[in-house]
């Protein structure tokens, strides 16, 4: 009876485990823990992260196979996205502080510039003319000494002025005014009395004369070529003296009373880090800068070491000095991107990682190289000065807010409303996030490539002479070379796909601006050839250093890009009419 009972008590003990374990309650549960799992799962396209459907299936936009996207956000917020420090070293990506030019000490801080010294510069000329057969300076930035052989000219007026000497020095008992008259003809040439005496003495003429240098420095322009005809008084080269150079300063409209010549000026740089250099007010500008509506406050500071490099930013402050004008908040104008009336700035979030978040500005007067924020930005924030166009691309692949999406990601299904905060690209490790790590190509595909932009370059020029029928003809040189880049160096499968949607973005560019009659339509499509080449010369390289250029009145006002081999700027959206409108925004190594 008792192992009956026993039996009993077991069985009911394995009915009730079993309904805990199998009832339909714990089955919903583990049902609907699997299926929300499983909505939680978003796609992605490997070329295009934007890209967000919460299912597998095919890209929208090139058709590739759509990838599970992980929800790793490194704890960053919605409108933050992360970069590599390789991408940054890169791309010389560089911050600053953003600081009120009133400090809480009465001290007023300075913006400026390290320049030349003019007073110790020096221009090289020619006192005879005639044609330069040797040119012994190969490149700017050379270093000379006073008496250096710089060049040697062939000169007929100095050839027959010698023929003249030879012949007044056989007459010079019976003529001396006429041999005197000579020798001082070649002394005003800058011919020395040792060489007048050599000419004498040999009876013999020479073809070549030597030009020496009159001072020591640094070659700072050339101004001719060898084998260039010049005229007598034709500067040859522009030699500056670099033991001591200017810092120059920006001083506002409102602040011009409280400095004086004289006045003590702390200054540093970040090429010397926390170093203070002490010097003095050596010139105020008179004249009122009506654009920047500043002037301009000169100090001379010393060079030996060669530490200060002309167009180097320097930061001034002078101390004790009390001001009741309203303080102002200034950022770099290398740090704004344009686009139409909106100003983006880009906040580096956290003060130990590479963090980033755009930031929406309001600006109000251009004061020299800084403008005036309104509105936007805090006294010790710091942001992007150097980069921000690579930053903002960063931006835009991550699917964050940018330059040219002010919402930041939209996904391209029905759920229009999901949030794209947990996107495998808010990952800076992954390699699909960042357009900008440099990936390893061979040199044979650079080369290729480089041949496209080489093309590029040709239809840029083309644009600025406003030639249509010669933009045609190079956007066709440059869908042969597209055509002739062979995909097949690319081993790595990604980089292949990478390059494949660039590729047939650059093709249609290309292709519509060769179909197009007309120099606006065509300045239209560069445009978009302009981006999708720097995003691919960004990704591969080409051995090259390149510029990229930005003007904010193209494509009516909301701003355009293009690059370029040289730093001088000649813009290919407005031509002639235009030419130089425009600044460089970034240096692509």
């Amino acid at each position: 009876m008792k192992k009956y009972i026993i039996y009993i008590g077991v069985l009911a003990i394995g009915l009730v485990v079993g309904w805990l374990l199998f009832s339909p309650s714990s089955n919903n549960e583990s049902d609907h823990s699997h299926s929300e799992a499983e909505t939680n799962q978003m796609w992605t396209c490997s070329m295009h992260p934007q890209i967000r459907q919460p299912e597998p299936g095919d890209c929208p936009i090139c058709g590739m196979d759509l990838i599970p996207a992980t929800s790793a956000s490194d704890g960053l917020s919605a409108e933050q996205f992360k970069l590599t420090e390789n991408a940054m070293a890169l791309a010389n990506i560089q911050t600053s502080f953003v600081g009120k030019n009133t400090l809480g000490d009465n001290s007023i801080k300075l913006s400026g510039k390290i320049a030349e010294n003019e007073e110790a510069n020096a221009v090289q000329v020619s006192y005879f003319s005639g044609r330069i057969e040797q040119l012994n300076i190969s490149f700017t930035g050379e270093e000379v000494s006073k008496g250096q052989l710089l060049a040697t000219i062939y000169s007929p007026e100095l050839y027959a002025a010698q023929q003249e000497l030879i012949t007044a020095a056989s007459l010079k008992e019976s003529q001396p005014d006429l041999y005197k008259a000579v020798r001082n003809k070649l002394k005003l040439w800058k011919l020395s009395d040792n060489q007048i005496n050599r000419i004498e003495e040999s009876g013999e003429v020479q073809e070549n004369f030597p030009v020496y240098a009159t001072v020591s420095g640094t070659v700072s322009e050339k101004l001719v070529e060898q084998g260039d005809y010049i005229k007598q008084g034709q500067p040859l080269l522009k030699i500056a003296n670099l033991n001591s150079v200017w810092a120059i300063f920006d001083v506002y409209e409102n602040q011009i009373d409280l400095f004086k010549k004289d006045q003590e000026i702390s200054i540093t740089t970040n090429a010397f880090g926390n170093m203070e250099f002490k010097a003095k007010v050596d010139f105020i500008d008179p004249i009122l800068d009506s654009r920047s509506r500043t002037i301009k406050l000169r100090v001379v500071l010393n060079n030996k070491e060669a530490g200060f490099k002309p167009g180097m930013f320097v930061e001034g402050r002078v101390i004790g000095i009390v001001s009741n004008t309203d303080e102002l908040l200034i950022i770099p104008t290398s740090a704004v991107l344009w686009t139409g009336k909106r100003s983006v700035v880009y906040l580096k979030t956290s003060p130990d990682q590479p963090v980033f978040e755009m930031r929406e500005v309001s600006l109000g007067n251009q004061l020299g190289d800084s403008y005036e924020v309104l509105t936007g930005l805090n006294n010790g924030d710091e942001i992007v000065t150097n980069g921000a166009f690579t930053v903002d691309a960063a931006a835009q692949l991550q699917g964050k807010k940018s330059m040219m999406n002010q919402d930041g990601r939209k996904t391209m299904t029905d759920h229009e409303g999901h949030s794209g905060a947990d996107s495998e690209s808010s990952d800076p490790n992954n390699s699909h996030a960042n357009l900008y790590e440099r990936v390893n190509v061979s040199k044979s595909f650079q080369n290729q490539l480089k041949a496209v932009f080489n093309d590029y370059i040709s239809l840029k020029d083309a644009l600025v002479k406003d030639d249509t029928k010669k933009t045609k003809k190079e956007a066709n040189r440059l869908l042969g070379n597209l055509g002739q880049v062979d995909m097949k160096v690319l081993t790595d499968n990604e980089v292949h796909t990478r390059w494949m949607a660039l590729e047939k973005e650059l093709r249609s560019s290309a292709s519509s601006i060769s179909n197009a009659s007309a120099i606006k339509e065509q300045r239209d499509h560069f445009k978009t050839l302009s981006l999708k080449l720097t995003n691919a010369v960004q990704l591969f390289g080409i051995n090259e250093k390149v510029y990229l250029d930005f003007c904010p009145m193209a494509d009516n006002n909301k701003g355009a890009y293009w690059l370029s081999k040289e730093e001088k700027v000649f813009n290919p959206y407005f031509g002639d009419a235009m030419l130089s409108c425009g600044e460089v925004k970034q240096i692509i190594e």
